[in-house]
This record gives C-alpha cells, sequence and structure tokens, in this order.
C-alpha cells in the first residue's frame, strides 16, 4: 500500500489533503517554500452544502467559525467617495468567511500532529521510477517517496517539474491584482468600500481593529509576464493608481509602505489532465482562478476526494487518481465559470461598463435579486454529488 506521500504547498489544499492522509493511515509530509505559514490576507468563503459538509465532516466548523469576519456589507462609492449604495454581505462572504491566514492556521494545526512539515524549502525535480518518486530539494537531501501531490498554487513548481511549462496552462485574463494588510485608515467595522473609475477598482475591507486589506485591480494587455520582484509590483500599482482621488493616496502610501504585497494576473489554469503517473495537483495548482472561483472550497473539496480515493484503492494511485479526475474536472470547471468575469466586474474599462456594473449591484440590494444570485453561485459550489468514504 502506498503511504508516503509529499505535498508541495502549505497553504490551504496542503495542509486540509496531510489532514485527510494522515486520518487514513497514510504518512503525509508538506514542503513549502515561505519559512513560515503566511498570516493575514485577503477574506475567503465557503459556501453551499457541499463545502460545508466536507468542512463538518472534519469537525472544524467551530474552529472556523470562530474566526469568522461577519462582514456587514460593502459600500460602493462614486468617483467623489459618496455611498451609492451597499451590496449584502452574502453576495461577497458565502455562508462562512475567513482570512486565508486564519484558514491555513487552523488546517495546518489540525493536521500537526500526524504530518512532517518543512517550511524553507522547495522541490527542484522529480523523478518518477517503477516503485515511487525520487525528489531533490533546494536544501534538504533527496528523499523517495510513493506520491507526489502539487498542492502549490497557481503557479505550481510541481505542475512545471512534471506537466510542462506555465504558459500551457495560465490563461492570463489581462487584468491583474494588487492587494496588502494596511492601517485601517478608514476606521472600517465589519464592512468593506468598492471605488472605481473606468479601467481601475479600489476595495478596502476591515473586520475593525487596527487594520485594513486593501485591493487595487486594473486591466493591462501589455503588461504580459507578471512574475516581478515586490518592488516592480509596488511601481506598476503606483503608476496606475497614483493619480487618483478619493482616499487613493493614502491608501496606496500604505499599501508601497508594505512589509509584503500580493501581485498577480487574474488567471484561470486549465488542463486536459491533472494527474500523470505517480504526480497529481490539487486546487489552485490544477484547476484554479485567482479570483472569485471559490479556490477554498475547491481546495477542501478535492482534498476530500483526493484523500479518500487513495483509501478506498488501497493506495493504488492509478485508481485513485482516475476516480479524482472523473470527480473533480467538471466540479472545477463550473467554479472556473464564475470567475471567468472577475476582472471585468471588479473594474469595468469604460464608464458605460462602470455604469452597467452598478446596474446590476443596485439590482443586489433587492431582497429578490440578490436572493436568485446567491442560488445560482450555490449551485455552482454544489454542483458535484460528494462521495462518501469511510472513516
Amino acid at each position: 500500500m502506498t503511504k508516503n506521500v509529499l505535498i508541495s504547498g502549505a497553504s490551504i489544499a496542503g495542509p486540509a489533503l496531510a489532514f485527510w492522509l494522515d486520518r487514513y493511515g497514510f504518512r503525509p509530509t508538506v514542503v513549502e517554500r515561505a519559512p513560515a505559514l503566511r498570516e493575514g490576507g485577503q477574506a475567503v468563503d465557503f459556501r453551499g452544502p457541499v463545502h460545508l459538509a466536507v468542512l463538518r465532516k472534519m469537525n472544524l466548523i467551530d474552529a472556523l467559525r470562530a474566526h469568522e469576519t461577519h462582514m456587514t456589507g460593502e459600500r460602493i462609492l462614486d468617483r467623489a467617495g459618496r455611498a451609492l449604495f451597499t451590496l449584502p454581505a452574502s453576495f461577497f462572504s458565502g455562508d462562512l468567511e475567513l482570512l486565508r491566514g486564519d484558514l491555513s492556521r487552523v488546517l495546518h494545526d489540525a493536521s500537526a500532529a500526524g504530518t512532517e512539515y518543512v517550511f524553507g524549502d522547495v522541490i527542484t525535480s522529480v523523478t518518477e521510477t517503477p516503485t515511487g518518486v525520487e525528489v531533490t530539494f533546494a536544501h534538504g537531501a533527496p528523499r523517495t517517496f510513493d506520491l507526489v501531490i502539487g498542492a502549490d498554487g497557481l503557479h505550481s513548481g510541481v505542475r512545471s517539474l512534471v506537466f510542462g511549462p506555465e504558459s500551457r496552462f495560465v490563461h492570463p485574463s489581462g487584468y491583474f491584482y494588487g492587494g496588502a494588510t494596511v492601517p485601517n485608515l478608514l476606521g472600517l467595522d465589519h464592512v468593506g468600500v468598492g471605488y472605481n473609475v473606468p479601467g481601475l477598482g479600489v476595495t478596502v475591507s476591515s473586520t475593525g481593529g487596527d487594520t485594513a486589506h486593501v485591493g487595487f485591480v486594473f486591466r493591462d494587455d501589455r503588461l504580459g509576464d507578471d512574475r516581478r520582484d515586490q518592488d516592480e509590483q509596488r511601481a506598476i500599482v503606483a503608476a496606475r493608481f497614483g493619480s487618483l482621488g478619493w482616499e487613493v493616496p493614502r491608501l496606496l502610501k500604505e499599501f508601497l509602505a508594505a512589509q509584503e504585497i500580493y501581485f498577480d494576473s487574474i488567471s484561470l489554469v486549465r488542463m486536459d489532465s491533472f494527474v500523470r503517473g505517480r504526480v497529481a495537483l490539487l486546487g489552485d495548482a490544477g484547476y484554479g482562478a485567482t479570483l472569485g472561483g471559490m479556490g477554498s472550497g475547491l481546495a477542501v473539496v478535492g482534498a476530500y476526494v483526493l484523500a479518500g480515493e487513495l483509501a478506498a484503492a488501497d493506495g493504488d494511485h492509478r485508481v485513485a487518481f482516475a476516480k479524482y479526475a472523473e470527480h473533480l474536472t467538471g466540479y472545477a470547471r463550473a467554479c472556473q465559470k464564475l470567475a471567468a468575469n472577475s476582472g471585468p466586474f471588479l473594474a469595468p474599462s469604460t464608464a458605460r461598463g462602470l455604469w452597467a456594473r452598478n446596474a446590476v449591484h443596485r439590482l443586489l440590494t433587492k431582497r429578490w435579486f440578490a436572493a436568485y444570485l446567491d442560488k445560482m453561485t450555490i449551485k455552482a459550489a454544489s454542483a458535484m454529488t460528494l462521495p462518501d468514504y469511510p472513516s
């Protein structure tokens, strides 16, 4: 029986998979490039019965609700910074919302007792043999595992090593997103605000206290490769947003001063198959979207299915990986459809497009329309029959 499983990535998908593998008697090892778990970050959410059923099976609902954001809505502003209307919290927050760092910490702590975590290292080569996978690392000694799982995000190193160059699978939309944790300059308390001019969008939200999360969204078809160092990324955002009014100059100043920022293209991962030999991809690495694709829900559902199929097949990866792909392919694509227009929705490129987007937003303040849109979102999140694996 397959026992030793190497997982690349300790954000959400990796610890969720380690949790289940340990429960089924496997020996998971998680390697993470960062020196420690990443704290803070933007809010992520779970929505619909499939997401929540997996969290209940993990017995983590109470632990996660202890970190719930309890947001009350998002105020949409005009160019002068005046509130036009307030969107309902359910549109952004789903059934359960918390900060990405809090989710990562809960999943790590729930899996740590039965998992070897290795921080500050990264996989440099993967060589499959008839009996296992030989893996080398940037710092640690070479090791051999039965299976390797790439749960290392949109720019997965495992995917590049095993399946081919990123350009074959990651499809940019032309939109980019930059975000950071900053001081709560606006005194927001469990609320967000959204500010737009054509082609540019700024969001700020806070659960109260001293910090807030700021996000900058913009379109640029000429920018191309986004894998720059953080100083260049800061300069790109400053160039796009430096002339805006309202509170943007103060928010931009704090973003530029932040110790760590997030910056990436808004992209979709499209693959004909996210399994190959003794290697499989999980979460954003295999079927992700930067924004709007319910990535956290996909990650925990995918981890549950992958581990459950390995257990059901008594460790036979050929059977388990095929069943995993069968369950997840259609489900992931349904969720990705929701993410395909996230860039234009967050930062419409023309004044007419911004007017039309705000007209749709105004409808969301009507209970009947908000309920209809919630139903459509939950329909995508629930578009699979969750397998029941023996515990």
